[in-house]
């Protein structure tokens, strides 16, 4: 049986889309299984009083993941959360978690602040994906 992957996939409610096209890719292979500790847009972690609630809730998430995934795309240089799991993922556990960085597909821009805290870079296809996850996780 092969191995299961615990994975936090880092992004904005706002661009959806994306993170639903990083799902398809990961599902697209068969014998690659995956345990998402994602925030679910309809998860009551949204409802947190305080940031530092809401800091609290995000760790507890990423905490049981072996891997981070952050989409790299523009919007990740102007987001204060992905800031702030870049830094839960170096600075909360005794082993740093890994993040690996996805360039949205045809993209010019990309996030200098993800890709400079990554430990991978890959594009947008589901095999670089999946590689980075079995190499790091």
């Amino acid at each position: 049986m092969p191995k299961t992957y615990n994975l936090f996939i880092s992004h904005s409610w706002t661009y959806s889309d994306a993170y639903d096209g990083l799902i398809e890719l990961l599902d697209k292979d068969d014998n690659f299984l995956y345990k998402n500790y994602s925030v679910p847009k309809n998860d009551p972690i949204h409802n947190a009083k305080n940031e530092k609630e809401l800091y609290e809730a995000i760790k507890k998430k990423v905490s049981p993941s072996g891997v981070v995934i952050i989409l790299a795309g523009v919007y990740s240089s102007h987001s204060k959360w992905i800031d702030k799991e870049i830094d839960i993922c170096k600075t909360e556990f005794i082993v740093p978690k890994p993040i690996i960085a996805v360039e949205p597909w045809a993209s010019e821009r990309t996030s200098k602040r993800v890709k400079d805290n990554a430990d991978s870079i890959v594009k947008w296809q589901s095999k670089s994906i999946i590689d980075a996850i079995k190499e790091l996780g």
